[in-house]
């Protein structure tokens, strides 16, 4: 059954003081979990902030708010203090909702657990349709949600966001209980709102699509050029900076290095209007990583924390090959039993790690205490840490015979 119009109507969006006050006592009347949701401006602003908040309980019904007008919500994330929060790949959320002062203290996670179930699709539209029978409208999910005004059907698509939010949690709530996953969701679940936010990247230029082309120390600078160069600009314009230039364009110049405005312009990536507006800035990067001295240039790889690509390790340790082999049938036996994807059922980079440095004892207490020691949780240790200990102990008796 199709939704197409949210039960009281289309909210107004808030942008007042007076409204948020009246909202923030209702809310506090309500009962039940809260569903909240944030839509943000992905592809056409900087950052990853919130251009609209939707929230919905029982009791105080829906609620859309402007947090560029109303930047601090710690009023409202004061009385829902004692409120599970209900999101939706919260992950993507949390951030932006920090940012204006809300913070769940406790939360459930729709997409999670339904990973958590083994449902193939979890996207919102998909397990509203598979759980509970209707049909969200989907179409405004890569919107430019900093427009302003908000068109009208925008505004109803978002709050049919969180229409069914707190339904849905209920229904798989129940599902998890029926196939003994519930506990392991709420240690998911907390896990998540305790683990800090990963730390910038040493080198984020290194990301830039199409660098494996790149073949040099000196193209490799004029990369990191480019993106420090877009980056400076598209913050300061408050654009995603592949809006200012393109990926494909920073590749594109580092192999070329041109040296004139015509050259620039002659480049196929270069001909949008965005790319040509700030050439001269392009062409001063470009000419930057040119007079680099050899010391100034960047290395081709970095030395990371972990193990090197997995697709080494035949040569550089057969041993620990042998171990991701098994250890990989492991866990994908085990997600297989359990009906779930195998990165939930413990995630890859554990797998990698373990094999590449096990524990000296091939034990299950060993083995639990490596997982443990990388961020596993207290069910993921549960489930894998003797099957995985049987494996490795399996092939130390064949290298012994």
């Amino acid at each position: 059954m199709p939704l197409l119009e949210p039960r009281e109507g289309v909210p107004p969006v808030l942008t007042g003081a007076a409204e948020l006050e009246r909202v923030i006592a209702a809310f506090a009347a309500g009962t039940g979990p809260v569903a909240v949701d944030a839509e943000r401006a992905s592809g056409y602003r900087y950052g990853q902030r919130a251009y609209l908040i939707q929230l919905r309980r029982a009791g105080a019904g829906t609620a859309l708010i402007d947090p560029i007008e109303l930047p601090d919500l710690s009023g409202l994330d004061a009385v829902l203090a004692d409120t599970e929060m209900v999101l939706h790949a919260a992950n993507q959320d949390l951030p932006c909702l920090a940012e204006v002062g809300l913070v769940p203290r406790t939360l459930f996670d729709t997409e999670l657990a339904g990973r958590l179930l083994g449902y193939p699709r979890v996207g919102l539209g998909s397990m509203v349709e598979n759980v509970l029978g209707f049909v969200l409208e989907k179409g405004h999910s890569a919107a430019d949600w900093s427009t302003r005004p908000l068109p009208e059907d925008w505004l109803r698509y978002a709050a049919l966001d969180v229409e069914l939010l707190v339904e849905l949690r209920d229904a798989l709530h129940d599902e998890l209980e029926a196939a003994g996953k519930l506990e392991w969701a709420l240690e998911e679940f907390a896990t998540i709102l305790t683990t800090p936010p990963k730390p910038p990247r040493a080198d984020p230029w290194r990301r830039t699509s199409g660098i494996h082309r790149v073949r040099n120390r000196r193209a490799l600078a004029t990369v990191r050029e480019l993106w420090e160069t877009r980056d400076t600009i598209a913050r300061e314009r408050d654009l995603s900076p592949g809006r200012v230039l393109q990926d494909a364009a920073i590749i594109e110049l580092a192999q070329r290095a041109p040296r004139t405005p015509a050259d620039l312009q002659a480049l196929p990536t270069m001909r949008g209007r965005g790319a040509r507006r700030h050439s001269s800035a392009w062409l001063r990067a470009v000419a930057r990583a040119r007079e680099l001295t050899d010391r100034g240039l960047p290395e081709p790889t970095v030395p990371g924390d972990g193990p090197p690509p997995a697709h080494r390790w035949a040569d550089r340790d057969p041993e620990a090959a042998k171990r991701l082999t098994a250890a990989r049938a492991v866990v994908a036996g085990l997600a297989e039993e359990h009906s779930m994807p195998s990165e939930n059922l413990v995630q890859p980079d554990f797998v990698r790690r373990l094999a590449w440095s096990p524990p000296d004892e091939a034990s299950a207490s060993a083995i639990g205490a490596a997982l443990r020691g990388l961020g596993a949780r207290r069910w993921q240790v549960e489930l894998t840490a003797q099957p995985l200990a049987r494996a490795f102990l399996r092939l130390e008796t064949k290298e012994d015979l």
